[in-house]
Parts: C-alpha cells; sequence; structure tokens
C-alpha cells in the first residue's frame, strides 16, 4: 500500500482519538471545576490534576500526529505537482514541433500532393487515414494540456489548504503546550501545599491504611465464610449422593444372594453348590481438605465465564465520578508519604450520588465501617466485588441484583474533599485485583 493510499485511514484514526481526547478532557475539567475551589487540597485533587496532564500530553501527541500527516501530503502533493509540470512541459514541446510541421506543410496542394503520389490506392488510402490520425493527435495534445494545466492547478489548490491546516495545527499546537505549561503550575502549587501539610496527611495516610485493613480483613473472612458454606453444601450433597449410591448397592447386594438362595434351594441334595464370591463395592475417595477457591454450582460457573467474559465493557459503579486514588501504592510528589490502595477510590461531584452494581449477582453482606457508613459485598460467581464508605443501603443480605441497579449512595469524602467518595475492590476469589482494567471507560 502506498503512503498516499495510507494517509485517510491514518488521518482517521487521528481524528477519532483527538475527539475521544477531548471528550475526556471535558468531562475532566468539569468534575475538576467543582473541587478546585475546595477550602482545602487533597491527594484527589492533585491526582485529578495529574489525569488532567496526562490526558493534555495525548492531545499534544495527537496534534504532532497531525503536523506529521500534513507534513507528507504537503511533500508528496509537491512532488505530483513538479511530476504534472514536467508532462506539461513535455506535452508544450511536443504540440509546438507539430504546430512548426504543419505550419511548414500548411499548403493543400502538398497534401494533396502527399496523397496523389502515392504508387497504389491501398496505399493512397493509408496517407488519408495517417493525415486524419495526425489531425486527431494534435487535437488530443492540445486536450492533454489543458487537462494536465487543470490538475496543476488542483494541487495547487490542495497545498494552499493543506499550509493554512498545517499552520492552524502549530498554532493549537502552542496553545495545548500553554494549557499543559498552566497545569504544571497548578500542579506544582497543589504540592507545595499538600507538602505543607505532610505530618497532617502522613496521619491521614496511617488513619486510611488502618481502615483499609478492616476493609480487607472484613471481605476476606466473608468470602472466606462463603468459601466455607459452599463447601460444606458441596459436602453435604456429596454424602447425600454417595449414601443413595449406598443403598442401591445394598439393595442390588441383597436381591443378587436371594436370587443365589433360591437357585441353590431348587438343585439336586447330592450336587455341591458354587460358591461365589460376594462383589465388592467399588468405594468413592474421599478428600477433607476444604478447597482453596470458591466451589462453583452450574449457574454459578455460567455467571463467573459472563463476568470475566465482559473485562474493559463492565459500567462504572457511578454515573459521575473519577478515580481520586488508583489501585496499589501510590505517592504524593515532593514527600515521602507512600500509601497502599486496594482497590480505586472513586470521587464524585457530591455527596449522596447513586452506587451502582457493575454486574448481575448476589449481596453477599451489607456491614457497617464503624465510623458511620456501610458497604455492600456482590458475589459474581468467583469474582466478588464490594463498594465501601456509603451513606446508606437499598440491598439486603441475599438479595439478587442486576447490573446497573443502584444499591446505594456514596458517602462523603472523610478526608476534607468537597464532594462524594467510594472505594471500589475487587476480588478473584480472596485475591484482590486492580478494578480499573475491568471497568468501561
Amino acid at each position: 500500500m502506498s503512503l498516499l493510499a495510507q494517509q485517510p485511514a491514518d488521518r482517521s484514526k487521528m481524528e477519532n482519538e483527538r475527539k475521544a481526547i477531548q471528550k475526556e478532557l471535558q468531562e475532566i475539567q468539569g468534575v475538576y471545576n467543582k473541587v478546585k475551589g475546595q477550602r482545602r487540597e487533597t491527594i484527589g485533587q492533585l491526582n485529578l490534576l495529574q489525569k488532567k496532564m496526562s490526558l493534555q500530553n495525548r492531545y499534544i501527541n495527537n496534534i504532532n500526529k497531525e503536523i506529521k500527516i500534513l507534513s507528507d501530503e504537503l511533500y508528496l502533493s509537491q512532488l505530483e505537482v513538479n511530476r504534472l509540470q514536467k508532462e506539461l512541459d513535455t506535452l508544450k514541446s511536443q504540440y509546438a514541433r507539430s504546430v512548426v510541421y504543419a505550419y511548414k506543410n500548411r499548403s493543400t496542394y502538398d497534401y494533396l500532393n502527399f496523397i496523389f503520389s502515392a504508387s497504389s490506392f491501398n496505399d493512397a488510402l493509408k496517407r488519408v487515414a495517417y493525415l486524419r490520425s495526425y489531425r486527431v493527435y494534435r487535437q488530443e495534445q492540445v486536450a492533454n494540456i489543458v487537462e494536465t494545466q487543470q490538475k496543476i492547478e488542483d494541487r495547487k489548490q490542495q497545498l494552499m489548504a493543506k499550509r493554512a491546516q498545517k499552520s492552524g495545527a502549530l498554532q493549537n499546537q502552542t496553545q495545548q503546550y500553554n494549557v499543559l505549561q498552566d497545569q504544571r503550575k497548578e500542579k506544582d502549587e497543589v504540592v507545595a501545599k499538600l507538602k505543607s501539610k505532610e505530618s497532617e496527611l502522613s496521619r491521614q495516610i496511617t488513619a486510611r491504611k488502618k481502615k483499609d485493613a478492616q476493609l480487607k480483613n472484613a471481605i476476606a473472612a466473608i468470602i472466606r465464610r462463603e468459601i466455607e458454606a459452599r463447601r460444606k453444601a458441596e459436602e453435604a450433597e456429596r454424602r447425600r449422593l454417595a449414601a443413595i449410591e449406598k443403598e442401591r448397592r445394598d439393595r442390588e447386594e441383597r436381591e443378587r444372594k436371594a436370587a443365589a438362595a433360591a437357585t441353590a434351594s431348587s438343585g439336586s441334595a447330592s450336587s455341591t453348590p458354587a460358591r461365589s464370591t460376594p462383589s465388592r463395592p467399588v468405594e468413592r475417595e474421599e478428600s477433607s481438605a476444604a478447597p482453596a477457591t470458591v466451589a462453583l454450582n452450574a449457574k454459578e460457573v455460567a455467571l463467573s465465564n459472563s463476568f470475566a467474559g465482559n473485562k474493559g465493557k463492565l459500567p462504572w459503579p457511578v454515573d459521575n465520578g473519577y478515580v481520586s486514588i488508583p489501585f496499589g501504592t501510590y505517592s504524593i510528589p515532593g514527600t515521602s508519604i507512600k500509601g497502599e490502595n486496594p482497590g480505586i477510590t472513586i470521587t464524585t461531584p457530591s455527596p449522596g450520588t447513586a452506587v451502582k452494581a457493575i454486574f448481575d449477582g448476589e449481596v453477599l453482606s451489607v456491614f457497617n465501617l464503624g465510623d458511620g457508613t456501610m458497604a455492600v459485598t456482590i458475589s459474581h460467581g468467583k469474582y466478588f466485588s464490594t463498594y465501601s464508605n456509603l451513606s446508606g443501603v437499598s440491598v439486603s443480605r441475599g438479595a439478587n441484583v442486576r447490573t446497573g441497579q443502584s444499591i446505594g449512595r456514596a458517602a462523603a469524602d472523610d478526608e476534607g474533599g468537597a464532594g462524594g467518595k467510594l472505594d471500589f475492590l475487587l476480588m478473584i476469589n480472596t485475591q484482590n485485583v486492580n478494578p480499573s482494567p475491568w471497568l468501561r471507560r
């Protein structure tokens, strides 16, 4: 595929990417405008600024791609103009020679003499055909010259349009660099203010670590109890089936012995009955070891597979919000403060935002965190989602929920932010995983 043929596809992909970045930037800016004026700076505000800067860098890179594509198109268009100009010069030269020849032989007598000097009638017809084709050739030369001149003019117009586009892209690039510089300054100001209250933040992080550990332990205990309950249910079912099987075998053995006794009594008294060795029933191997993972029935296996198949397409637990603290280890620039998040912390524009289930499942537990807030854990087969820091809950233990169903409302940010906050955790059996790659964005 030629470079010219690749350009439209690359251009379309680049424009779609830019539109997606612009949309996300607008959403982030809308949320940031609501938290920008709050009384105190928070880690969430800093992370939001860093997210804006990351998107801004992607936007600038997209503009750079556009400038590169326009530069390539300008270069290729100029090459085409040069080629067409050479072609036009050649056509004009050929036409000039034919005009000079026609001028020198413009006499009608010369044409007639050329025809009548033929050696035969067939030769004369060939000479007439030649003269006609020569006249057509000259007309085609004129048409080619006019067409080539028009192509050159069209290419020049395209060149002018592309130069204007490139000039606009360069201006946009400069503007976006200025926006990025302003974002960096704003980030530095927030970092400086956070650094000035490092001891307070350190206490917040310590308290958060303690709360996160309690939450993780509570969820793990809930899941372990569920695993044990399912294991016991499976064991009880296995024993029930084993008892049914044993009863069947005992019945068959009794019937076999009765049949053997009847056969022996009807035989000759002098004959010696054949002794048969009772067949020993096959014993099933039993294991008392508890499974390390959740025991699933067919329905739960299907639910787990469906959940896994929707990775990257699961809806957000809130309609409006942003990840203020990511999964895993995080740190505050310019300080020695580090934290560990077992899930993701989502900040909403205001408290009371509806929190929704990300997938079908069963409410495994509704529990109090001890600080006036609640948490809900939902089972999706071997996957478990937990929604913590809720001001109110609208579901109960054992309830079946559907994707997108409201289960409660986000409580206020307990770390000083102006909006609401939701701590969202995702676990596979008892292992914490990063929820972000599972959610649609």
